[in-house]
C-alpha cells in the first residue's frame, strides 16, 4: 500500500481516494472509502483501453456478470461505471496480502493441510464464477488473497474485455501478454476458445506453487516461448506436492480440458471436517500484523512533484586548454525492470502478465475526467423523487380516517395498523442499501415500484383486516427500498459535493412540497369518491413512473440494463 501523489483523482466516482494498492497492464487499483464509510477497492481501466468501443462493451458485460458471482471464497463486485470516461469498479476490500506474497516472502511452501482446504475453497469459488456464465482466465497466486477464514479470489472475468485488443493474438495491440504464463492452459497458449476447464488447469498449477514454492514448468530457466512450449506439450513435474493431492493435481493438469475434473468435484475430494486453522501459525500471525499495519496507515496529502533547481544565468566554466580530454566511450542502456502488477512479479521477466507501468502508463486523468458526465439528468432526478413521493402518499391513504372509519377499527386496532406499517419499512430501511448494490440501484427501484402497486392492489380490494394489514406490510417493504434505491442512485450519480447538495435538496424539497400537495389532493379525491378509488389510481401512476424510471434514469454501476 502506497501513499496517494499529486497526479492522483481526489475521488473515483462515489469514493474517496485513500491510498495506491498497486499498478499494472489493465490498469490502477486503489483504495477508496465511501460517504457512508464502507472501504472498497477501486480499479480504474487503463485511459488507452478505454478508447476501444468494443472493449468498453466486453468490459460492460464481464462487470454486469461479475456483479452475479456469489459465493464465500470472492471478492464481491458492489460497484461499476462502465460508461464513464475512464471505467472502472469497485469490489469488496480484502484486508489481506496475495498468495504469492504469503509463499515467497512470508512463510513458504505451505503444508498438507492448507494446500487441501486452499483448493477446496478456490474449487468453490470458481464454481460460483462459472455458475455466473464467467471464466477467471487470469488464476494466479496474486489474484488469491490470503485471510484468516480462508483465502478470496479476486479479479474474476474481468480480463476477457482484454480479448477485444488482441485479436487471434496472445498479446494485444500494446504488447501486453493475456494471461500469466507461469499460470496458463495449454488450450489459453494455443489460442482456442477457453472453457471451464481452463481454470481447473490453472488452479492445478496454483496448487503446485503453494505446495513446492516453484512455478509449475520453471519458468525462470527459458525464455517465454520455450515456457509456452512446455504448458502445451510437456508433462508437469509434481515433486513437492503432497501425496494425498498429487492424483488430483495431476488431473487437474491433464491437456485434455475434457479429462480434468469439475470445480464441484475438486471441491468434494479435498473436503475436510477438521476443524483446525486452515493456515501455520506463524502465518497467521504475520496476517495478525499485516491487519495492524492497515488500521495504522494515515494517508498523507499528496506530495507535489519536486520543483527543478533554478538554473544560473553564469555559463559552466570552459575546461582548462591543458586538461586532458577524455574520449566517450558508448554505454549499453540498462535494461528496465517492469513495474508491479496487481500482483508481484514471478521470478523471471516473462513470468508476469503485468507490463511496465513507463510503457504502458497513461497520462495523469483529473478527477473530474474519471467521473465522467453525469447521467441522471434532471428529468431522472425529478422521476425517481416522484416515485418515492408516490409510495408514500400511496401508503399514508391507508392509515387515513376513511378507511379506518370504514373497516370499523378500534383505538387498538388503529395503533396495530401504523405498527404493521413501520416496523417493515424501519426493518428493511437498514438492508436495503445491500440490496440495491447486490441486484443493481435501478432494477431495485423498479421492482419496489412494482411491489408498491402490488401494495395498492390488495389495499384497493381490501374487504377485511388481514387483507388491509397485509396491503400495509407490503407498502411498507417497497417503499423503505424505494427510498433506499433512490438515495443510492442519486448519490452515485452525482459525485461532486455540489451538485450532489442540489440535487438531494431538489428531492427534499419536492418531498415535503409534494407530500403535502399530494395528502390535499388524496382527500379531495377521497371526498369526491371514495378511499378504493385513491389507491387503484396509485396504480396507473405507479405504471407511468415506471416507464420514466426505465427510459429517464441511468444506473452508473452497470449492473441494470439502463
Amino acid at each position: 500500500m502506497d501513499q496517494l501523489i499529486v497526479d492522483d483523482p481526489a475521488r473515483i466516482g462515489p469514493y474517496r481516494l485513500i491510498a495506491r494498492l498497486g499498478e499494472g497492464g489493465m490498469g490502477r487499483v486503489y483504495l477508496a472509502r465511501s460517504d457512508i464509510g464502507r472501504t472498497v477497492a477501486v480499479k480504474v481501466v487503463q485511459a488507452e483501453f478505454a478508447q476501444h468501443r468494443e472493449f468498453r462493451r466486453r468490459f460492460a458485460r464481464e462487470v454486469g456478470a461479475a456483479r452475479r458471482v456469489g459465493g464465500a471464497w470472492t471478492a464481491d463486485v458492489l460497484d461499476a461505471d462502465t460508461e464513464a470516461e475512464v471505467p472502472w469498479v469497485a469490489t469488496q476490500y480484502i484486508p489481506g496480502p496475495d498468495l504469492h506474497t504469503v509463499v515467497a516472502k512470508d512463510f513458504g511452501p505451505l503444508p498438507e493441510h492448507s494446500v487441501r482446504v486452499l483448493a477446496n475453497r478456490l474449487a468453490l469459488a470458481l464454481h460460483a464464477v462459472h455458475d455466473a456464465g464467467l471464466i477467471h482466465r487470469d488464476l494466479k497466486p496474486s489474484n488469491v488473497l490470503v485471510t484468516v477464514d480462508g483465502p478470496r479470489v479476486i479479479d474474476f472475468g474481468i480480463a476477457r474485455a482484454l480479448d477485444s485488443l488482441a485479436g487471434d493474438s496472445l498479446h494485444t495491440r500494446t504488447g501486453m501478454l493475456i494471461g500469466s504464463p507461469g499460470f496458463m492452459s495449454p488450450e489459453q497458449v494455443r489460442g482456442l476458445e477457453l472453457a471451464p476447464a481452463s481454470d481447473v488447469f490453472c488452479l492445478g498449477a496454483l496448487l503446485v506453487y503453494a505446495s513446492t514454492g516453484r512455478l509449475l514448468f520453471g519458468a525462470a530457466d527459458t525464455g517465454l516461448n520455450a515456457h509456452l512450449f512446455r504448458i502445451a506439450e510437456e508433462e508437469a513435474d509434481l515433486t513437492g506436492v503432497p501425496e494425498s493431492l498429487v492424483d488430483l493435481v495431476h488431473e487437474c493438469l491433464h491437456k485434455s480440458p475434457a479429462e480434468r475434473p469439475t470445480p464441484q468435484q475438486v471441491a468434494a475430494r479435498t473436503s475436510t471436517d477438521q476443524v483446525e486453522e486452515w493456515l501455520p501459525g506463524t502465518v497467521l500471525a504475520q496476517l495478525g500484523r499485516h491487519a495492524a499495519e492497515l488500521l495504522d496507515f494515515a494517508p498523507e496529502p499528496p506530495a507535489a512533484p519536486p520543483v527543478p533547481a533554478p538554473r544560473t544565468d553564469q555559463p559552466a566554466p570552459l575546461p582548462s586548454a591543458h586538461a586532458p580530454t577524455t574520449p566517450v566511450v558508448p554505454v549499453e542502456p540498462v535494461g528496465l525492470v517492469p513495474a508491479q502488477g496487481f500482483g508481484p512479479p514471478v521470478p523471471n521477466p516473462y513470468a508476469s502478465t503485468e507490463p511496465s507501468a513507463s510503457r504502458y502508463a497513461s497520462p495523469p486523468v483529473a478527477a473530474a475526467d474519471v467521473q465522467g458526465p453525469h447521467p441522471l439528468r434532471s428529468r431522472g432526478l425529478v422521476v425517481i423523487t416522484l416515485a418515492q413521493l408516490l409510495a408514500l402518499v400511496g401508503a399514508l391513504n391507508l392509515l387515513e380516517s376513511p378507511v379506518r372509519s370504514f373497516f370499523h377499527l378500534s383505538i387498538f386496532m388503529m395503533r396495530l395498523m401504523d405498527l404493521v406499517y413501520a416496523v417493515p419499512f424501519a426493518g428493511l430501511l437498514l438492508f436495503g442499501g445491500r440490496i440495491a448494490d447486490r441486484v443493481g440501484r435501478k432494477r431495485a427501484l423498479i421492482i419496489s415500484l412494482i411491489g408498491s402497486a402490488a401494495g395498492f392492489t390488495l389495499g384497493g380490494f381490501a374487504f377485511n383486516f388481514v387483507m388491509l394489514s397485509t396491503a400495509c406490510v407490503l407498502q411498507g417493504i417497497f417503499a423503505a427500498l424505494l427510498l433506499r434505491s433512490s438515495l443510492s442512485l442519486i448519490s452515485a450519480s452525482f459525485t461532486e459535493p455540489k451538485a450532489r447538495e442540489r440535487a438531494f435538496k431538489v428531492m427534499a424539497s419536492v418531498s415535503v412540497g409534494g407530500l403535502a400537495m399530494g395528502m390535499l389532493v388524496e382527500s379531495w379525491l377521497v371526498d369526491a369518491t371514495s378511499w378504493r378509488v385513491c389507491q387503484l389510481a396509485n396504480i396507473l401512476f405507479t405504471a407511468i413512473i415506471v416507464v420514466g424510471v426505465a427510459t429517464l434514469v441511468h444506473d452508473r454501476s452497470g449492473q441494470s440494463a439502463a
